[in-house]
């Protein structure tokens, strides 16, 4: 689920940790700050419809901050879930979540820093960042409808170890094949359907070359392009993307529509237009390739895709006594 593809932490000793625990995702609910903050939700929805105002790619920024702090590894130990890890900057020479390879063209940190920051005047000590985080993504996206697209359960609390470790190699590559995205996916109790439903964020957002260059040109080490690449395309890729690539170079990753969260990413996929070797790869199966056509339909994805980010922001969540309420979202208290 990405919007730019590039990525990852801060170690914490663990006697800091105290016991903590993986919780009862059962245990958010909606409108959990009511009491302790009321104002809250309306705070991050209107901070973030100010930025968005005049960002148009921030959607596609913070809905891959908020996957990326999501789909980590869980250690017995603690949860690392939807926690906020992503958040934390490096401590000594322990690299965060934010360093790790795959996260280091992750944007949009300073608007988590901005709300935190304002929340923190009204209501000191409340609003965890997890929580600010899944409610920013979900209302950077929505703001050009005006409405929230997807219901966001609160009562996250927000993490105390973040390690680069942890999230190399356990988020979905752009390079996944059909078996390695499924396998990925379960291991956080998601479907097939919401693989499928979740990759529809590559309908906003940029990528950078590197992330699918061998497709274009050295896709079997013998300098060919993946055949199952639109040819046109490809050849479109090519000039915005010569070999070697650029690393500072991106393209969108929905042709034409990488600004509007739409449906278009399915019916572009399904003229094999799909930019990443991942994308493609929901064509290799064919109950997600069903399912790629039924998401052409808008009413279908939206649904889809609210109640896949619904499970997604509650993976391994932290919740009651675990964890704790950071004052900055970058150090822990």
């Amino acid at each position: 689920m990405s919007v730019r593809v590039s990525l990852f932490v801060l170690l914490v000793p663990f006697v800091l940790l105290g016991v903590t625990k993986i919780c009862d995702a059962g245990l958010l609910s909606k409108n959990f700050y009511k009491k302790s903050c009321s104002q809250a939700e309306n705070l991050v929805r209107d901070i973030t419809w100010s930025k968005a105002q005049t960002d148009s790619t921030l959607g596609a920024k913070l809905l891959r901050v908020h996957y990326h702090d999501c789909f980590v590894k869980v250690s017995p130990r603690f949860s690392q879930g939807c926690d906020a890890s992503i958040l934390l900057d490096t401590v000594g020479t322990n690299q965060s979540e934010k360093d790790a390879r795959p996260n280091l063209s992750l944007l949009g940190f300073e608007i988590i820093d901005d709300i935190k920051s304002q929340i923190e005047k009204v209501c000191p000590g409340v609003v965890s960042c997890a929580d600010i985080l899944a409610l920013a993504a979900r209302d950077s996206v929505s703001f050009p409808f005006k409405k929230p697209m997807w219901d966001v359960l609160t009562g996250r609390r927000d993490g105390r170890i973040s390690l680069a470790s942890d999230a190399n190699g356990n988020l979905p590559s752009p390079f996944s094949d059909f078996n390695t995205l499924k396998q990925l996916f379960a291991r956080k109790n998601l479907t097939v359907n919401d693989l499928v439903a979740l990759s529809g964020a590559h309908t906003i957002g940029v990528a950078h070359c590197g992330a699918f260059s061998r497709r274009l040109f050295n896709f079997t080490g013998k300098g060919d392009t993946d055949p199952s690449i639109n040819a046109t395309y490809a050849e479109s890729l090519k000039k915005q993307c010569p070999n070697p690539a650029n690393p500072a170079t991106t393209v969108e990753m929905d042709p034409q529509s990488s600004l509007s969260f739409d449906t278009q990413y399915f019916t572009t996929l399904n003229q094999n237009k799909g930019l990443f070797q991942s994308d493609a790869a929901l064509l290799t199966d064919r109950v997600s390739a069903t399912i790629v056509k039924q998401l052409q339909v808008p009413k279908d994805f939206f649904s889809e895709f609210g109640k896949s980010m619904k499970k997604m922001g509650a993976m391994e969540v932290l919740t009651g006594n675990a964890g704790e309420i950071r004052k900055n979202c970058r150090i822990v208290n």
